[in-house]
């Protein structure tokens, strides 16, 4: 008896991969007219025939929301604590509105935007831990061109045509954290963190504290400003770039929690007390903030309404056809870490 053919015989025969087969048998826009063409063409010469019923399935909503992370640490196993204090909301959320939450790690060079759109994985598509802005920028052109319903955690783009996204007010919690230093008397004031246009959210965080330094009538200066990933060997390694280059400092400033407590340690054992001589405070408000020694001054974030806010974003996305973008406050936490001297 013979074997009826498959979608994969059409793409060995064809030159082509299983998945482009079926963008291709779909009518995805995502595959040129010519692949198009030699995928029809090998599909009628093994005479095959498709399924109405399966792709009329296919083609219904999966009740799924894909959750991407992209990490660009050097150690992919770690994830920044701040997203995954979101995931439990997350999670509630997806099974208050009826959807499944699939998590997984993907490189936005790659086309794993069509494999979620096209063949129709989940129905909407949430970012987290995008890096670059601007190496994003063109994959994400392309999903909004696509017609994806996705939504992204961060500040909206240069031109506010990126998809919609969810982030925190980051500017007024740079400020906040600044000032507060400013009004427990230090004047030497360092920022860690990456202070790149590219990278919007700290580059906002940095662009606060500077608004709080020359509010003070005090200039900021790159002396005291040191390029940090947001994690703890980052954080120790910018308090010894500091020493190293002789920087006076009474404070700090840390665009992360965890570049801030890997500070402290570096603080802590150069001999520096905190914060009788170095007063810190950190941005996210995670879990171990309050744990560590001492407690760590932070800017919080509110990780339930973040993650939330997210999920609504995207089933409102897929629902209506596009969401609004959604800016979240923050709240400065004063802990012993940054106690006037």
């Amino acid at each position: 008896m013979q074997r009826r053919p498959t979608s994969f015989d059409i793409a060995a025969l064809a030159g082509v991969s299983q998945p482009t087969v079926s963008r291709a048998l779909n009518n995805s826009p995502s595959v040129s007219a010519e692949t198009r063409a030699r995928v029809l063409a090998a599909a009628e010469q093994l005479n095959y025939k498709v399924d109405k019923n399966a792709s009329g399935l296919r083609r219904s909503r999966s009740r799924t929301l894909a959750l991407l992370f992209e990490e660009a640490s050097a150690d992919a196993s770690l994830i920044n604590p701040f997203y995954l204090s979101m995931l439990g909301a997350m999670v509630r959320k997806c099974a208050d509105t009826g959807y499944d939450l699939l998590i997984s790690f993907q490189q936005l060079s790659s086309d794993w935007h069509v494999d979620y759109a096209d063949t129709h994985k989940a129905d909407g598509i949430i970012l987290l831990g995008y890096g670059d802005f601007f190496q994003s920028e063109p994959a994400l052109r392309r999903l909004v061109e696509r017609g994806t319903h996705f939504v992204r955690w961060g500040c909206p783009g240069p031109d506010g045509q990126l998809g919609a996204s969810v982030g925190s007010d980051n500017e007024q919690g740079g400020f906040d954290a600044t000032q507060h230093l400013l009004q427990t008397g230090r004047r030497n004031i360092a920022f860690i963190g990456t202070a790149e246009p590219g990278y919007q959210e700290v580059y906002d965080r940095w662009r606060g504290y500077c608004r709080a330094l020359r509010a003070a009538g005090i200039e900021p200066g790159d002396r005291l400003c040191v390029k940090a990933e947001p994690s703890e060997q980052d954080g120790r390694e910018a308090i010894e770039e500091l020493a190293r280059k002789g920087a006076e400092f009474d404070a700090v400033f840390a665009a992360s929690d965890v570049a801030a407590i890997g500070a402290m340690h570096a603080l802590q054992h150069l001999g520096r007390a905190i914060p009788s001589e170095v007063a810190i405070v950190g941005f996210d408000d995670i879990p171990a903030a309050s744990l560590s020694s001492p407690p760590l001054s932070t800017v919080r974030q509110d990780s339930r309404r973040a993650g939330e806010a997210l999920v609504e974003a995207a089933v409102e996305a897929i629902e209506y056809g596009s969401a609004q973008t959604m800016l979240l406050p923050v709240k400065l936490v004063v802990r012993e870490s940054s106690l006037p001297a």
